[in-house]
């Protein structure tokens, strides 16, 4: 008998500390029609693809149980411990900027809500099985998940972390015999993804269109109580709570396009209230800078690209906000609308000055960063490695810096920008040594380039996890030298540039 089909908590041998972890399922406590209980439709003879350990820490398990069949079993859908009540979440949202009231957990399950230690103030995270089956929210789908997409998530959750960045988080990839159909034949699998929360924009524009105002009330009070208790107290709570999301969001989008990530498929469902990056579909990091970058093949306007997307940050808060109206004025909610714009462009700038080692705010920062993106773009440089490089930059009078300019098709548009920047450098007294110290800890060697994705996909379809494990632990640290990893930081070959991916899953 398959251990897919043995009959969830009949599992033998459970470690105790497993079956031990301590649930508080505050969600599951809120009214029945806010959700769908359910059991996960288990992987059949699940394989560990890879677990992270500093994911599996924040449970407050530690490596002894990273070869455990109880992690394994729970980790493919085939096992429940104790407390455990999985639920697929009700939410809708704006898709590509339309109304879709059909949303939800389509092929996830909230499995539990569990608390890293007994201690009372012990921060809680949701465990959320990604490709659990299907669901009432899965309209024509199977609610799988397939091992390409399921390896994409969890790396970029890595990487992500690792650079820093407000995310969701994944503690294993599994896969299972199980063959499910895409556009080909593929490899079931599943992520549990690990977070402080997953309510999203969208849960409470599901109560706002369906005109259930008791119910949005509800949800904003049981937010608001969970993740945002400063907000209780305030003498507008909901105007508090929405001034946090606003801030929370605008950062978020500095952050992205610091690093230059574009999120691919930025719709109302996929944005956590708690300002993370939330559900990676077909997202990229930049290769050849270009700010008109659109990474998913079926965003045929460009909606998503690079260049648009803290509008859509904005655009997506504005949808958010109208969900609130029914409790307060119009008027407070768009005048802390308007600050979203100087929020993202103070953290922007402050990302950029750190990114180019500029320890001082000065009058014309704005325009030289500006001018940097401008001939990065004219001249298609690697966005990432340009940045490392740019570290090892010779600020003395008269330096060619020949191996930065060489990135450059236009090398009199660099050397002009060159010349500003080492005017820039000298304002602030600029010690290069120390100068390329603090720049290489905030631009990375190693980024979660969609060829190496592609890469360690491809081997693992062959059941060889090893490309993975050694992209998550790069990962981790990717402002680190790493040399045993030294060509996990190469450029990309020309196929794997400005790859354009698919919303499948």
């Amino acid at each position: 008998m398959s251990s897919a089909n043995k009959p969830v908590n009949s599992h033998e041998g459970v470690l105790s500390s497993i079956d031990s972890l301590t649930c508080d399922n505050h969600y599951a406590r809120l009214p029945a029609h806010f959700y769908n209980k359910q059991i996960p439709a288990g992987l059949c003879d699940p394989k560990m693809v890879s677990l992270n350990p500093q994911v599996l820490a924040l449970l407050g398990l530690d490596d002894s149980f990273a070869d455990s069949d109880a992690l394994l079993q729970l980790c493919s859908g085939n096992y429940l411990p104790s407390g455990f009540e999985p639920l697929a979440m009700k939410y809708t949202g704006h898709q590509f900027g339309h109304y879709n009231p059909d949303l939800g957990d389509g092929r996830g399950l909230l499995l539990a809500q569990v608390k890293s230690t007994d201690k009372a103030d012990s921060p809680t995270w949701d465990l959320h099985l990604k490709g659990a089956g299907k669901t009432p929210y899965s309209r024509q789908g199977d609610g799988r998940a397939v091992l390409r997409s399921s390896i994409r998530e969890y790396l970029c959750s890595a990487a992500m972390q690792g650079l820093g960045i407000p995310t969701t988080q994944a503690l294993s990839v599994v896969v299972g015999s199980d063959t499910i159909m895409r556009e080909q034949v593929e490899q079931a699998a599943m992520v549990v993804r690990v977070a402080e929360s997953h309510v999203r924009f969208g849960h409470f524009e599901h109560f706002y269109y369906t005109q259930r105002l008791d119910d949005l009330k509800l949800m904003l009070d049981y937010t608001l109580t969970q993740h945002f208790p400063d907000a209780l107290t305030a003498e507008m709570p909901y105007l508090a709570f929405y001034k946090q999301v606003v801030t929370t969001t605008a950062e978020l989008m500095a952050h992205w396009q610091a690093v230059g990530f574009v999120h691919g498929v930025m719709n109302t469902d996929n944005m956590s209230i708690l300002g993370q990056t939330f559900d990676y579909g077909p997202f990229a990091f930049q290769d050849d800078f270009d700010p008109a970058y659109v990474c998913n093949h079926t965003d045929y306007s460009g909606r998503y690209a690079f260049n648009q997307q803290p509008q859509v940050g904005y655009w997506n808060l504005m949808a958010l906000g109208r969900s609130l109206t029914p409790f307060m004025d119009v008027e407070p909610l768009n005048a802390t609308l308007q600050t979203y714009d100087d929020i993202f462009l103070a953290k922007l700038r402050q990302l950029m000055r750190a990114k180019l080692g500029l320890q001082q705010v000065l009058d014309g920062d704005g325009e030289l960063i500006k001018q940097l993106l401008e001939i990065l773009a004219s001249s298609s440089v690697d966005y990432s490695y340009f940045f490392r490089s740019l570290s090892d930059f010779d600020s003395t009078e008269g330096a060619l810096n020949s191996a930065i300019r060489d990135q450059f098709i236009d090398r009199d548009g660099f050397d002009t920008w060159a010349a500003q920047y080492q005017q820039r450098l000298l304002l602030e007294l600029s010690v290069d040594d120390v100068r390329k110290v603090h720049m290489d800890q905030v631009n990375p060697k190693y980024i979660l380039r969609n060829y190496l994705a592609q890469q360690a996909i491809e081997q693992a379809t062959d059941y060889d996890y090893s490309l993975v494990n050694e992209l998550v632990k790069v990962l981790a640290n990717p402002f680190d030298e790493h040399p045993e990893f030294e060509t996990l930081a190469a450029l990309p070959p020309e196929w794997g540039r400005k790859m354009v991916l698919s919303c499948s899953s």
